[in-house]
């Protein structure tokens, strides 16, 4: 059975690599399970030059694990800052069984597809064989993130003026190894350099716009500080991907608790996917969707400065999150602000 020490949350064995502050001075770094720090800055600039080395630097990396030993900086005493500081980002959406057959049984955008008098339960049932079916015939979906939303695993987050609905959405992240194109899903494996734990916040009443054709604004996902990630990369080989569960406490109380074998595409099939759609890059952060509970699913209780929210994907490590004031937004306020409702109730007055 695997064993995780309380310092870090890694698994004894194993070690993450991050990007840490301490003494002044922001490094790449090693830290071991009992939480030793080690500073790899004379070996690499950044962990960008660890993934784009990442062969060589796998091995490098783990004798220095082995090898062990004082260094004088200690995981608890260290800013853990983003793992990887500017990497493309593909964010996975509604890769989760439990989580897309709760939204098409209760959202609005799927209620046309209810029978006449069906029951939620009977309605859940035959969303989740459509949710099968998009497994065996259907493709993942992804949007592109902005690398100017992540921050460290233990940062403040500052709640935007604009918008209202800011929603938590706990993840699993893979950290990409290599580039390549058209890679099939049964040999993605080896596009997989580790995994990272991120928080996906959203403010989701911004998320959509009927205004336009295209009808979802995705840059509402990206707000400053809205991807806590970290606080380490796990090398896939220490991670078993079946025993890992995603938790996620709001103010103590538990909002995601599932493990992410529930995944509609798994990484391999996401990775592959990708790989004929785009090209691929080393330190590239997939993060893979979220599984149930986030603050629409619990009545909508949305996030608000003093809230506090606690996280654990089990060999990923530990988040710790305050919700703060946005005070530069509250200062300066705004000229576009939230997006206005009367274009819903417009389309609402067509549709009638």
């Amino acid at each position: 059975m695997t064993q995780f020490n309380a310092a870090t949350g890694l698994a004894e064995g194993s070690f993450g690599i991050g990007t840490y502050a301490h003494g002044g001075k922001a490094f790449p770094g090693l830290v071991q399970p009992d939480g030793t720090v080690f500073d790899l800055s004379e070996m690499y600039s950044d962990t960008h030059a660890i993934f784009d080395d990442w062969d060589r630097a796998l091995d490098k990396l783990a004798d220095l694990a082995a090898k062990g030993g004082e260094t004088g900086i200690r995981f608890e005493a260290v800013e853990c800052l983003p793992p990887v500081a500017h990497p493309n980002m593909l964010c996975a959406g509604s890769n989760y069984r439990q989580h897309v057959a709760e939204m098409m049984t209760h959202n609005k955008f799927n209620q046309h597809r209810r029978k006449p008098g069906e029951s939620d339960e009977s309605f859940f049932e035959r969303n989740l064989a459509e949710v099968d079916r998009r497994a065996r015939e259907g493709a993942p979906f992804f949007w592109t993130g902005l690398h100017s939303s992540l921050t460290g695993a233990n940062a403040d987050i500052p709640m935007p003026i604009v918008g209202e609905h800011h929603d938590w959405e706990l993840e699993f992240g893979v950290i990409v190894a290599r580039s390549e194109r058209y890679v099939k899903p049964e040999d993605a494996n080896h596009l997989i350099a580790g995994y990272v734990m991120v928080n996906d916040l959203g403010s989701v009443d911004e998320a959509t716009r009927p205004d336009t054709r295209f009808e979802f604004d995705w840059i509402s996902k990206h707000q400053p500080n809205f991807k806590p990630t970290g606080p380490f990369i796990v090398p896939k080989q220490f991670v078993d991907r079946s025993q890992v569960r995603i938790h996620l406490r709001h103010n103590g109380e538990t909002m995601q608790d599932w493990p992410i074998s529930d995944m509609i595409f798994p990484p391999e099939q996401l990775l592959s996917y990708a790989s004929e759609r785009i090209r691929l890059m080393p330190g590239d952060l997939l993060i893979t969707g979220s599984p149930p509970g986030n603050g629409a699913m619990h009545g909508g209780r949305w996030l608000k400065p003093g809230d506090v929210m606690d996280s654990e994907v089990t060999f990923l490590g530990r988040q710790h999150n305050k919700c703060v004031e946005d005070v530069e937004g509250k200062e300066r306020g705004y000229h576009f602000g939230p997006f206005t409702k009367m274009w819903e109730r417009f389309r609402a007055q067509e549709e009638a």
